[in-house]
């Protein structure tokens, strides 16, 4: 399931995925809030939503370095 995801993720355009970060962010933020005050129905949604902000990081901090590898090279 995972890999489908990433492979989703990463065929989006930066944009995209940069609102994808902000909506996976508020949603986290909703979950940690409600795990606090009551009992959630899916604990897993937590572990899933933090694992799906940390992929998105990680092929944004992948595409920045591919630019500036290409934009050092070009100099």
């Amino acid at each position: 399931m995972a890999h489908h995801e990433t492979v989703e993720l990463r065929e989006m355009s930066d944009e995209h995925l940069q609102l994808t970060l902000n909506e996976t962010r508020e949603n986290y933020f909703r979950l940690k809030i409600q795990a606090q005050t009551e009992r959630l129905d899916a604990p897993s949604e937590l572990l899933r939503n933090r694992k799906k902000i940390a992929r998105i990081k990680t092929i944004q901090k992948e595409r920045a370095r591919a630019l500036a590898a290409t934009a050092g090279q070009s100099s």
